[in-house]
């Protein structure tokens, strides 16, 4: 074909020979291995023989990798690029045999001469043979992978590591075949099984770790929800204000991420828990807020800030309705330069104005004059999208959210930070163990640098531009440095402020403001309890007084502050005893049981993982527990290259041409029959009460839990079998009840056309779908699709 070559510059003592004997197969295979490196050509085993008895080789070849002819595959026929052909049937080989009698292996036979040409000295570290990802190595690209360095700059460490590519020992599509490898074989018993293993190890290492999953009727996870024992603590001292927002491209999946989030008292972003959601629906949020709180202890925030998102702000009126829901004034923006963007243009005010309505204006008839003379001024009085808004003003306006305590916090800002943190080191490839290993990797990158601010603060010591003013020297060593800059800002502009008026009787009344400038501000001071209290509300909105207060307390020569206007939100010692109105005593290193019946509700335990085998054994655990097996995660339908969103079946029906034609096709005859049936069976289900709903949940729930625990299922049954009865001559012919006691029922969720199989059959197991604000159509099977309803 190319000619014969035989290798030359291979020493005598590296070259084998005919009779040359060998103590094990092995180290013949390495001798050759190390000859074709010198000579330039990779080798393989090719094949072996044992001793049917003791199962002692005794013969093996060893071949050139270019030996033989690769066979047809059928599934080349398609491809436009196959692989190029690698072997032309060289006949270079080294054959042992072993001997008997002296136990050792030898040569009988080799063939030096190879039909193509040889590899260069430069390039053999790329043949297949001489590559190989060793022990050390393999540490070391894991340790790289968990720390979120990329394959490339993993790869360029290591090589410089051992000085050069060629010294490495493997090539960068080794170690991308390694860190596959390594993927499948974390996932070899699947998604939820892997998840389920990831989970049991968390709560080895912290029995306080707290994580839920929330199952469909067809015993897929839809929801997962997580939170250790950091994050609960965390949240017992700062959970009063709280951000959360969704975030895409993450996983997979394509699954949205929810990240509970807020500031510590050194303003460092801490991290409340995290959720994988399935869909952005209402029935999702609500079953997250509800597992969040109770992960909390029923602690509820004073303030959450979210985008405008109607599903979220459903949620929180149902799961939290005495929370104030503040709305992310950023996003605010981003929806303004949408729905407004040609008043952005030529130079417009219309920014400064609309921004001025959002942050400038304390007082409640200020904004709404502002507001009514920007809208005339634009004539946008009658665009929809700020009608819409204004509705909402009580969640953005200034007026209004310096009511509330805020913590200083206007938008979602931690959480666009956040995600972007996430963002740098995930991608969407990843599995959900990787995801899982990348997200602690974030959060522990807070957590530094929370330890980090800790510990500047007693380094290092604040410096007073004020040296001799008491309260900074009180102060000083109370609040944590960042909020000591912010208080000393405000003393210093204190020395800007005029007592323009004042009335003092048995409460003290000042209004205080800069001199020739806008705006003026009520304080008023009651001696008897020594309590202040100003118009711009900043302390009752972030927790230190403001330069008013501080203005009357000095014209009172009142030197230090009381302690009252001192909270410990911002002190230094904020983590000192108990968390506020929290309680944390349940987070402990307790007991297995302890976890097992916080998670009952749907937790993936190890035990349930573990091959049937062990089922026998672990029977009376797995009964008392009373946990639900997950076939698997749900998938989301990911349309990446596509504009727009599918099309259901029908919105797929084609419109007639050329009029109003008459003939109609039989295919069109049967789907415009079936819509027609399908939307007569929703007028008739329509007619059956959210009461109904919410009965047959808890007689398929009663029907579940008695026939798990073995006992008292004979009632629940017949009364659950009688509300089929009912259901099923109300739907009509399409929802019928099959062999096993399924329940097929309409339910598209917007899709249209799809069925959806509940599983009721003797005691299957069940998940609890939310039903007091619109039942999961996933989980009851009712159709939510507006356009049938």
């Amino acid at each position: 074909m190319m000619g014969v070559h035989v290798p030359s510059n291979v020493p005598m003592e590296s070259t084998p020979f005919k009779g040359m004997e060998f103590e094990v197969d092995e180290i013949a295979y390495g001798f050759y291995n190390e000859y074709g490196r010198k000579a330039g050509f990779s080798i393989r085993k090719e094949y072996v023989n044992k001793c049917k008895k003791t199962g002692v080789v005794t013969s093996r070849r060893f071949v050139c990798a270019k030996e033989g002819v690769r066979g047809k595959d059928k599934r080349d026929q398609n491809i436009k690029n196959p692989r190029a052909e690698t072997r032309c049937g060289c006949e270079a080989r080294l054959v042992i045999v072993l001997n008997r009698d002296s136990k050792k292996y030898v040569v009988s036979e080799f063939i030096a001469e190879h039909n193509h040409y040889l590899h260069l000295p430069s390039t053999v570290h790329m043949m297949p043979s001489q590559r190989k990802v060793a022990t050390t190595y393999a540490i070391e690209i894991d340790l790289a992978h968990e720390s979120g360095l990329r394959l490339k700059q993993s790869y360029e460490l290591l090589s410089k590591q051992v000085g050069g590519y060629d010294n490495l020992g493997f090539t960068k599509q080794d170690h991308k075949n390694y860190l596959r490898t390594k993927r499948q074989r974390d996932m070899e018993h699947g998604e939820a099984a892997s998840l389920g293993r990831y989970f049991s190890r968390q709560l080895k290492e912290n029995p306080s770790y707290y994580f839920a999953t929330q199952l469909d009727c067809e015993e897929l996870i839809n929801n997962i929800f997580w939170a250790d024992a950091r994050m609960i603590i965390d949240y017992s001292y700062f959970g009063d204000v709280i951000t959360f927002d969704t975030t895409y491209s993450t996983n997979r999946d394509a699954r949205p991420l929810g990240v509970f989030l807020g500031l510590n008292h050194h303003r460092e972003t801490v991290v409340f828990g995290g959720a994988l959601l399935y869909d952005e629906t209402i029935e999702s949020f609500v079953w997250l807020f509800e597992t969040f709180l109770e992960a909390m202890s029923e602690k509820k925030p004073i303030t959450i800030f979210t985008d405008q998102d109607a599903a979220m702000s459903a949620a929180i009126k149902v799961v939290m309705p005495k929370t104030y829901h503040a709305l992310c004034s950023w996003h605010m923006w981003q929806n303004a330069e949408k729905h407004l963007g040609h008043l952005l243009k030529n130079d417009s005010q219309f920014n400064d104005d609309f921004l001025a309505c959002i942050y400038e204006y304390d007082g409640e008839d200020e904004f709404l004059t502002a507001w009514n003379e920007m809208l005339d001024k634009y004539n946008i009085r009658e665009n929809k999208w700020l009608i819409d808004l204004f509705k909402l003003k009580e969640k953005w306006a200034q007026a209004y959210v310096k009511r509330t305590f805020t913590a200083g916090m206007k938008t979602t800002q931690l959480s666009e930070s956040f995600n972007a943190d996430l963002k740098d080191c995930l991608r969407t490839d990843l599995n959900i163990v990787d995801f899982f290993t990348h997200f602690e990797r974030v959060v522990n990158q807070k957590r530094d640098k929370e330890l980090e601010a800790e510990y500047n603060s007693r380094q290092k010591f604040p410096r007073l531009k004020l040296k001799s003013s008491p309260m900074l020297n009180q102060v000083a060593t109370v609040y944590t440095p960042t909020l000591f800059d912010l208080f000393q800002t405000e003393v210093e502009e204190v020395m800007a402020l005029s007592i323009l008026e004042r009335n003092v009787s048995q409460t003290h009344s000042y209004v205080v403001g800069v001199f020739n400038q806008y705006g003026k501000y009520e304080v008023m001071w009651n001696p008897l309890d020594e309590t202040l209290s100003c118009s711009c509300r900043k302390f009752e909105s972030f927790g230190i007084l403001c330069r008013h207060g501080l203005k009357v307390l000095d014209v009172l020569d009142i030197k230090l502050i009381p302690n009252r206007y001192i909270t410990k939100r911002w002190r230094r010692d904020a983590k000192d005893g108990s968390g506020n109105n929290c309680t944390t005593h349940n987070i402990k290193p307790n007991t297995r049981l302890e976890y097992v019946d916080r998670n009952c509700k749907a937790n993936v335990e190890e035990d349930i993982i573990r091959p049937s085998t062990d089922f026998a054994d672990k029977e009376d655990e797995l009964c008392a527990s009373i946990t639900i097996v997950p076939k698997g995660i749900k998938k989301r339908e990911i349309y990446r290259n596509k504009k727009r969103r599918p099309k259901s079946w029908i919105e797929k029906i084609p419109k007639p041409k050329g009029g109003t034609s008459k003939k109609k096709t039989k295919k069109r005859k049967v789907q415009e029959e079936v819509y027609a049936h399908d939307v007569m069976a929703q007028k008739k289900t329509k007619d059956i009460s959210s009461g109904n709903i919410t009965s047959f949940t808890q007689l398929l729930m009663s029907a579940s839990t008695s026939s798990t625990s073995h006992q008292g299922g004979s009632s629940a049954s017949v009364a659950l079998a009688s509300h089929l009865e009912s259901i099923s001559s109300v739907v009509g012919s399409n929802d019928k009840i099959n062999g096993s006691g399924g329940l097929l029922t309409q339910g598209s969720g917007g899709s249209g056309g799809l069925l959806t199989q509940g599983s009721i059959a003797s005691g299957g197991p069940l998940t609890q779908g939310s039903v007091a604000s619109g039942e999961d159509s996933d989980v009851l099977g009712v159709d939510q699709s507006p356009s049938l309803l």
